[in-house]
Order: C-alpha cells, then sequence, then structure tokens
C-alpha cells in the first residue's frame, strides 16, 4: 500500500496561511490575522486568528479545516475547546488556528502578544471574504 505525501511538510509555510485564509474565508470567518512565527516560537511557524459569529459557526470553521486539511492531505494534530467554542485552537503542526468568539478574542488578546512578528495577512475590519494580502 502506497501513502501519500503530506504536503504540510513541502509547502513554504506562506502557501499553506493562504490556503487556509482561504479556507476560513469561504466558511465567513471574520477579522482574520496572520502572523508569521518562523524564528520566534518552538511550536509554529504561522499563527492564525479569526472571530467567529456564534459557537456554532466556530465549530463549522474548525470542522471545514479539518475537512479541507484531509481532502488535501496536509497533517492535523489535535484541536481543543470544541465542546465550548468559545476558543477552539486547531494544530496543523507548523501552523495554529485560533478560532474566537468575539468577546473571547477581545479577552485574550493574541494579537498584542505577537505584535513584533511580521504580519502574514490582516484582513481586520473587513467583511467576510474580503482581499488578501499574500
Amino acid at each position: 500500500m502506497q501513502t501519500k505525501e503530506k504536503k504540510f511538510v513541502t509547502l513554504p509555510t506562506v502557501d499553506k496561511v493562504k490556503a487556509i485564509i482561504g479556507w476560513l474565508e469561504e466558511k465567513k470567518a471574520r477579522d482574520i490575522v496572520a502572523y508569521d512565527l518562523a524564528g520566534q516560537s518552538p511550536f509554529a511557524e504561522a499563527l492564525v486568528i479569526v472571530t467567529a459569529g456564534s459557537v456554532r459557526h466556530g465549530q463549522s470553521l474548525a470542522d471545514h479545516m479539518l475537512a479541507m486539511c484531509n481532502e488535501n492531505n496536509y497533517e492535523y494534530l489535535r484541536m481543543e475547546g470544541y465542546q465550548t467554542g468559545q476558543w477552539i485552537l486547531v494544530d496543523l503542526n507548523d501552523i495554529i488556528v485560533n478560532v474566537f468568539q468575539p468577546e473571547t478574542r477581545g479577552l485574550f488578546k493574541l494579537e498584542s502578544l505577537w505584535a513584533k512578528a511580521p504580519v502574514l495577512h490582516d484582513g481586520r475590519g473587513e467583511a467576510a471574504g474580503g482581499d488578501d494580502d499574500l
């Protein structure tokens, strides 16, 4: 039996982030921000932060990302926070995606934590499905 090579192992981080942002925009994620953490973090090469409109919307965003990872043969390690839906963390090995409810995103302020990291995409204030900076 032959196994497929995982694309996340060979694709550049910027291309992976661009694909993930596209998947999130398809499902109307809001205020999408992506940071390049290469050389700044031992746990990830990039960080994506998005806002969902409701708990169910957040769960739907996470479900869609996992379906797209499976369809595209991308690596997926784990997910946390799905049941409550306030902060869903999806670990895609070298990219961490954080799906927040608006009030939870405001409480944790991850953007301030990574303010010095290079920004790959900043869709804050854009309508869902806005222009791509990458």
